[in-house]
């Protein structure tokens, strides 16, 4: 059928250094002989020399012995076999392959399962049918992802290809999110209960404190994370939808409606679904010319994005899928494709609170304040959203409109539709872990010790919660120490001996939160 060599010897690769000089194989080498115009997998494969395997820096390495023959057909099974399914790169293959000369390929190993799965992507990407000469009645079902490799729903069985379909998503978007230590460590370690164990030990009235507070905390942060500073009364209306996530389904209605609360004033914006191109990044000072950091989906592919993404929700509430890595597939994706001029990003947010509460991670009302770590670590967030928007800048074709916004020319909607969600994932369960393990705690201890601090004050002094709080205030924002101004004004009552015996105590009770 060919004769044609797909492996290519390197020991660099469009500015990736290789461990070794070795062989590229699988989706890397297909993605560069075939001329398909898409990002490179996160991970490529290698054939080097060395006898053992093992990982690099983005990069698989392989002994001489996995070396796959020099057909097409054998570096699609290698790239099924040990690289798993990358929905983008099938899609770009199918859709400049010749018909024929795919039913060809088909018919090497008709019953075997790497044609089958090959069979069941065309057709569920494509959304038509191929016959294929085939009599499948004695083979088994197998399951379309290998669990080893990524990770799936339960899926439904599909009989023309004798296949498990357990993608988590639709034709319309299906992100998928690939095993790796630290994603097990976390599932394995089960969070979700781990908080409900510490939650529980809480007694009920810090803990409605704590839940409040931290509410208006994680609704500021999320403003914060925009450079934005929210009035108090916005950022509590903010507070209060969060604190509703979970309660109302996913649906395009539903997010116009939170983008509603988050845009106070849309005198200058046009609130809903964009009709227009859009981007995020800076304008050149001189020119205007937009300087873009991520491109948005094209205003034209929303319809079906959004579909898909409302779709795949409901697929990803499958209990064998991990709660977590359906809040990144969900959020990430949503920011991604940014379908709003103004808001995603504290919807996506939002969209994170909302999956963790539909699936049980968190209980609905219980507040799981995540903007509050991604703020502390807004390096590493920005670091994520630009592994998937920098790779993609290449190969997205635009132009600058009359009013410095983009226009893009050529055809994106699956990026947006068949993105590798890992990094999103892992970067999110960090921010979970130290959600759990650092911002929760802070605050409950914080309101354990105000108040072992107010019952000396009451005991003391009989001072009355206001100016409990007042002095609190004072004594935070001067390291612990009460200022000469606070002395002369609202706590000149107090004795000197008084004021070194209050700073002491603030300093003893305190010092386990400093």
């Amino acid at each position: 059928m060919e004769n044609k060599q797909y492996s290519l010897k390197i020991n660099t690769f469009r500015g990736r250094q290789t461990p070794e000089e070795g062989v590229l194989v699988g989706y890397g080498a297909l993605i560069e002989r075939l001329k398909l115009p898409i990002p490179l997998p996160h991970t490529l494969s290698l054939i080097a020399q060395k006898s053992k395997k093992y990982q690099s820096d983005g990069w698989s390495v392989y002994s001489p012995t996995y070396q796959p023959e020099e057909t097409l057909y054998k570096q699609l099974v290698f790239a099924i076999k040990y690289e798993g399914i990358n929905l983008l790169f099938f899609k770009a293959y199918f859709n400049n392959v010749n018909i024929n000369e795919l039913i060809e390929l088909l018919h090497i190993e008709p019953n075997g399962q790497y044609s089958r799965k090959i069979w069941f992507l065309y057709e569920w990407l494509m959304q038509k049918q191929i016959e294929i000469n085939v009599d499948l009645k004695k083979r088994k079902y197998i399951p379309l992802i290998d669990q080893n490799l990524q990770y799936a729903i339960k899926g439904s069985e599909v009989a023309r290809q004798k296949i498990v379909n357990n993608l988590p998503g639709t034709p319309e978007f299906c992100p998928l999110i690939f095993k790796t230590d630290k994603l097990d460590n976390y599932i394995n370690a089960k969070l979700s209960e781990q908080k409900n164990t510490y939650l529980n030990s809480i007694h009920k009235d810090v803990l409605q404190r704590a839940s409040s507070f931290l509410l208006l905390k994680d609704s500021k942060a999320s403003f914060t994370i925009e450079n934005e500073n929210p009035g108090t009364n916005r950022a509590m209306r903010w507070g209060k939808a969060i604190g509703q996530a979970g309660s109302k389904p996913l649906s395009v209605e539903e997010l116009e409606r939170l983008q509603q609360i988050v845009i106070e004033n849309a005198r200058f914006v046009k609130l809903g679904l964009r009709d227009e191109g859009g981007f995020v990044g800076e304008h050149d000072r001189v020119s205007g010319a937009p300087l873009p950091e991520h491109i948005s989906a094209k205003h034209t592919d929303l319809a079906s994005l959004l579909n898909g993404w409302v779709s795949a929700n409901v697929l990803m509430q499958d209990v064998a899928y991990d709660a977590v890595l359906a809040a990144a597939s969900i959020a990430f994706g949503f920011v991604f494709i940014h379908p709003f001029v103004d808001g995603n990003g504290r919807l996506h947010r939002y969209l994170i609170h909302h999956i963790l509460a539909k699936k049980e991670f968190t209980k609905q009302g219980v507040i799981f304040p995540v903007s509050a770590s991604i703020l502390d670590h807004i390096d590493d967030y920005r670091k994520t959203l630009e592994s998937y928007s920098h790779p993609l800048l290449d190969f997205i074709s635009w132009k600058e409109t009359e009013d410095h916004n983009v226009i893009v020319l050529n055809n994106t909607i699956d990026f947006y539709r068949y993105f590798d969600a890992t990094k999103q994932a892992e970067f999110l369960y960090d921010c979970v872990d130290d959600t759990l393990k650092r911002v929760i705690p802070e605050e409950v201890n914080y309101l354990q010790n105000y108040d072992a601090f107010k019952r000396y004050l009451d005991n003391e002094f009989e001072m009355p919660d206001k100016m409990v709080a007042l002095l609190v205030r004072f004594l935070e924002q001067n390291n612990g120490v009460l200022s000469k101004r606070a002395l002369e004004k609202e706590f000149s009552a107090l004795k000197k001996e008084e004021v070194k015996a209050i700073e002491a105590q603030y300093k003893v009770i305190f010092e386990s939160i400093e």
